[in-house]
């Protein structure tokens, strides 16, 4: 008997509801469990649906992966993109404006944590997981999140505040020098210390990149 045809009661659902509860349940199962370990009857169980469901959406565990990680990164790039937005919008000051976004960066959202467990093990398994599926991951999250801070990055070296031959490339390593040395979920340090990581990795990233020559970033 599958746990659809259970004689417990439970409240029915349309199908666009029975599909996010499968995507629901299945990132918390893939998060904890990874690829590879994760079992189909264990996300039915946690989606509070039957396997035939599952697979009546997602054909096999590869297709619900691929389906999990376009639709928790998508969520957690727009969470991200937010960020800069919010930040880099209209700099005043490049230097504060910068420390700024990299606090808000690297501070941990619980709304984004199985995400971001889910992405660990997503590098602890890579060899096990199809090449399609890194790809639709890297493209639903990480490259578009870098594609936004490369314009916004684009459009200060167009004022003149920053010098940047290679927007791209530059997205990359601020991203990496606001976060040098923090561990993977920082909740536990101080302020203070969040604040000094960030500030020398954006004074890092300035000494390569602001526009000695050129506009201030004061607006």
């Amino acid at each position: 008997m599958t746990s659809e045809d259970s004689t417990t009661p439970r409240p029915r659902r349309g199908l666009s509801g029975k599909r996010q509860a499968i995507l629901d349940g299945a990132l918390k199962v893939f998060a904890r469990d990874g690829y590879t370990r994760a079992g189909v009857d264990t996300i039915s169980a946690e989606a509070g649906v039957s396997t035939r469901t599952i697979y009546n959406h997602f054909t096999d565990k590869a297709g619900l992966f691929l389906a999990v990680i376009q639709d928790s990164a998508r969520q957690a790039a727009d969470i991200q993109i937010a960020i800069i937005d919010r930040h880099l919008r209209k700099v005043v000051d490049v230097e504060a404006d910068l420390i700024e976004f990299g606090r808000d960066w690297v501070t941990p959202r619980p709304d984004s944590a199985a995400h971001f467990s889910l992405v660990r093990q997503i590098n602890a398994e890579v060899d096990h997981i199809p090449g399609e599926v890194m790809d639709a991951w890297r493209e639903s999250g990480p490259r578009r999140v870098r594609r936004v801070l490369a314009d916004h990055l684009r459009q200060l070296a167009e004022r003149g505040v920053l010098h940047v031959d290679d927007p791209a490339r530059a997205a990359l390593h601020l991203l990496v020098l606001v976060s040098a040395g923090l561990p993977a979920s920082p909740a536990g340090l101080s302020d203070e210390t969040v604040t000094e990581t960030v500030t020398a990795g954006v004074r890092t990233f300035l000494h390569g990149h602001l526009n000695h020559g050129g506009a201030s970033g004061h607006e």
